[in-house]
């Protein structure tokens, strides 16, 4: 009886450590890359003592996570067969996401209470990187003394372009549930105060400059005015006024409109022959090569300068025809589909798809079925990230990942403690 009282007091004080430190993590997210990985590890080891000891074996074969577990079998699979010792623990250690965004939604976030304080904990972190580009963008300089980029993107926070992808990820569930709960309130002066707030963000996102997030954002309003009937007019109003704003990217802010707009169409016009095209054809070749399994964790790193993959689909050939074998390397494809298919090949990709749409599926449905709205915040962010026509970063680096599943360990814990049955 003794040693029982003791593992419950134990686990009931871990949990509450654990609980502490979710709460920090979007902070440590924009700052702090190691004390996010120690986190996201502590959490995730926590849940598996959790689980052992109270016996909760069922959580783990339910629901979306054998398909993660086949996924991640895969990556460790591909990279034993790639002979890469590198590779084989780097795929060991992406089993912590999965057991991770598990942990928040069968154990860490049952309490509606604990929800709500980590919302406000994205709240500050995505007010931290507003306030920062701001500053940067009236000051000349961020909180650190840094400048813009060199191609004239606000950093915000950090020292290179990452305000952007951080912004993005944690505007809805951070800062657009406000505008849009005053938009639906009968209040005329409310609603006018929503709409200017929502302009006001989406002008954020264009004068930054980094294309692919303002792109993503649109579009994340654009799911947001299908899905909520009562926020389509001033939504499709902000837009008209985001539009504006682009347009008068020339005069607020040159180096965004040479970064959103010129270099932009300048990449479209000969998209083939760009970084980005570059990449991509890159990737293909390497699925092209080795499409059951692909090349293992990190693999289109370790490989896209091999001569190997620069002409292995003949279509390509003369689009690459005398180029260096480093043009089209990078750390990662920019794209999470094309990252997850050299990594597993397109047996892992159809698992990686498969594993999205549960996903999906569970964050909609809570959508439909509560009052609230940060379901279809969290839904509307995930939306945006599992895009498949965007140029991203790694879905697999501590920068993407701890966004990615706290968002969607929060989605699936409000999916699972909120279930309704669909409305007729």
């Amino acid at each position: 009886m003794i040693l029982k009282r003791l593992f419950a007091f134990c686990g009931f004080t871990l949990k509450k450590s654990a609980i502490l430190l979710c709460f920090l993590l979007p902070f440590f997210q924009l700052r702090g890359r190691a004390i996010t990985n120690f986190i996201v590890a502590f959490i995730a080891i926590l849940f598996l003592f959790h689980t052992v000891f109270r016996k909760k074996y069922a959580e783990l074969l339910q629901g979306w996570f054998p398909y993660a577990m086949a996924l991640w079998g895969l990556m460790v699979l591909s990279s034993v067969l790639d002979h890469s010792l590198h590779a084989v623990l780097e795929s060991l250690a992406i089993l912590r996401y999965f057991v991770f965004a598990k942990a928040l939604e069968a154990w860490l976030l049952d309490n509606k209470k604990d929800r709500q304080i980590l919302g406000f904990s994205v709240t500050l972190a995505a007010l931290w990187v507003l306030v920062e580009c701001w500053q940067q963008y009236i000051w000349g300089t961020n909180i650190w003394g840094f400048p813009r980029w060199v191609d004239g993107a606000l950093t915000g926070p950090f020292f290179d372009p990452r305000a952007g992808p951080a912004l993005m990820i944690t505007m809805f569930p951070g800062l657009m549930i406000y505008p849009l709960y005053m938009v639906q309130n009968k209040s005329i002066a409310q609603r006018v105060a929503g709409f200017g707030i929502l302009s006001f963000l989406l002008l954020t996102m264009v004068i930054i400059g980094q294309r692919m997030p303002a792109l993503l954002v649109f579009f994340g309003l654009f799911v947001c005015a299908i899905l909520l009937k009562t926020t389509r007019v001033p939504v499709l109003l902000s837009t008209l006024a985001g539009s504006v704003g682009l347009a008068l990217l020339p005069v607020i802010s040159p180096p965004a409109y040479n970064k959103l707009v010129l270099h932009f169409f300048a990449q479209i016009r000969d998209f083939p022959h760009s970084p980005y095209g570059q990449i991509f054809m890159r990737a293909l070749n390497m699925l092209y090569a080795h499409p059951l399994l692909g090349l293992g964790f990190d693999g289109f790193r370790r490989h896209c300068a091999d001569t190997a993959y620069l002409y292995t689909i003949p279509q390509f050939a003369h689009l690459v025809a005398g180029q260096d074998p480093a043009v089209g390397c990078n750390i990662h494809p920019h794209n999470i589909y094309l990252e997850v298919a050299t990594t597993v090949g397109l047996v892992g990709l159809c698992v990686f798809v498969c594993l999205v749409v549960v996903w999906m599926k569970r964050l909609l449905r809570s959508a439909l079925t509560n009052t609230s709205l940060m379901p279809s915040m969290l839904f509307i962010t995930l939306c945006m990230v599992f895009w498949p026509l965007a140029s991203t970063s790694s879905l697999f680096t501590e920068r993407t990942a701890g966004w990615v599943f706290l968002l969607l360990g929060w989605g699936l814990s409000i999916a699972k403690n909120t279930h309704k049955p669909l409305p007729p």
